[in-house]
């Protein structure tokens, strides 16, 4: 990762409840467990080591069940909660040596906070809520006001400035609180459960919501959650916490297709697959190719015995797609003597761009016998091939030998 592209970086981070922070300290960076420190010295390790780096501009979500230890990590990363051990690097700062005036600072100017229960003033309206961060800092009424409600538009509450928190739904209170983080500008923005407490139909609105106004503002944000839906909806990458440890970091495909543990492979295990793996991780990147202006009948029939397959990819001489090939097509050209492949092409076969998921290739193989052809957008250079046996191990969790006595099955049938 480009050092130029972190935005916050947490280093050896440990959090330790109790009053003898400082056995239990050592005894953690001996290797005790979090049972083991809590019997002994009677503190509890809220985080344990942790390790990360967050690029500038991604959704980056921190998720586990309760008692995991996001929450705990997200307050040490805008120290709300100060860190026993361990460092919080903002844009190159290392905040857990700043004093108190620049801590401050830094919370006013480059972070913003979201929680899970609103936190509205209830006395105050709308527009006074979304205001009130930008009166704290200082800022001119006006002014403020009036980057008040370009927030509050932002999020879709044009109309409700002189509403009260009470007379707003769950969803639009929760607007508000975007509102008022969104009004002071941060560079990171920290979302604590932000969208728990909605109704599933909100929820799911507002998750929209978010990803198509991270779209427009680019922030860094920090999404704490218990969904694993919703962390693979959101987040860019995620990182997965279990007792204070974080067992793995990585995008939804990485932690779908390689769990780093038991704890992850069992919390991932019933993840529907089809919606998040694309073609991209599931394509064979260098397969055998036939060239357009090169190759003829008899180079074509040598380099389908070479491979095996009776069907091969064909491109042209700048490795743009240009549809594929199969073993009758080429024995009929070889009986007519023709010197070039060209009339006996499939063009009509499908491909697809690197991005596509499962689910939106399985009813692409449904007329055709061929593998899929994933296809650079911008030139149309063939990246690699996904091929159906490949496509039905995804979408139904079949192992290759399954597949196979299935197909088997099927033909006796």
């Amino acid at each position: 990762m480009d050092a130029g592209d972190i935005k916050i970086e947490v280093k050896e981070l440990s959090l330790i409840f109790g009053k003898k922070k400082a056995q239990a300290l050592k005894m953690l960076e001996q290797g005790a467990g979090k049972a083991e420190i809590l019997e002994k010295t009677r503190c509890t390790v809220g985080v344990n080591k942790a390790n990360l780096q967050i690029k500038t501009g991604e959704i980056f979500v921190i998720m586990g069940l309760s008692g995991s230890g996001k929450s705990t990590l997200l307050r040490c990363l805008n120290r709300l909660i100060s860190p026993t051990a361990g460092d919080v690097i903002v844009n190159k700062v290392n905040i857990t040596k700043e004093d108190n005036k620049a801590l401050l600072e830094t919370r006013r100017i480059e972070m913003s906070m979201v929680f899970q229960k609103f936190a509205l003033l209830p006395h105050r309206t709308v527009l006074e809520n979304a205001a009130f961060g930008l009166e704290i800092r200082g800022e001119d009424k006006e002014q403020r006001l009036q980057v008040a409600q370009e927030a509050l538009e932002s999020v879709g509450l044009k109309g409700f400035e002189n509403q009260l928190p009470s007379q707003l739904s769950g969803g639009m209170q929760q607007r508000v609180g975007l509102a008022r983080a969104l009004a002071n500008n941060p560079e990171v923005l920290l979302m604590d459960e932000a969208f728990s407490a909605l109704d599933p139909l909100i929820k799911s609105d507002m998750q929209d919501e978010l990803i198509e106004l991270q779209e427009k503002l680019k922030k860094t944000i920090v999404f704490i959650t218990h969904d694993l839906d919703e962390a693979i909806k959101l987040g860019d990458r995620i990182a997965i916490m279990k007792d204070g440890v974080i067992e793995q970091i990585g995008t939804a495909e990485d932690i779908l297709k390689k769990p780093a543990s038991d704890y992850v492979k069992a919390f991932v295990e019933k993840v529907d697959r089809k919606a998040i793996i694309t073609a991209g991780s599931l394509m064979f990147r260098k397969p055998n190719t036939v060239t357009l202006e090169k190759d003829g009948p008899e180079s074509v029939l040598r380099k389908i015995r070479e491979s095996a397959f009776e069907v091969l990819p064909v491109i042209n001489k700048n490795k743009v797609f240009e549809g594929f090939i199969w073993l009758p097509e080429v024995l009929k050209a070889k009986k007519q003597n023709a010197e070039s492949i060209k009339d006996f092409i499939t063009t009509t076969c499908p491909s697809v761009y690197p991005e596509v998921t499962v689910e939106e290739m399985l009813p692409l193989i449904t007329n055709t016998k061929s593998s899929i052809a994933v296809v650079d957008e911008a030139t149309g250079r063939l990246l690699g091939v996904v091929t159906q046996t490949s496509l039905v191990i995804e979408s139904t969790r079949f192992n290759k030998e399954e597949i196979v006595e299935l197909k088997e099955q099927a033909s006796e049938q």
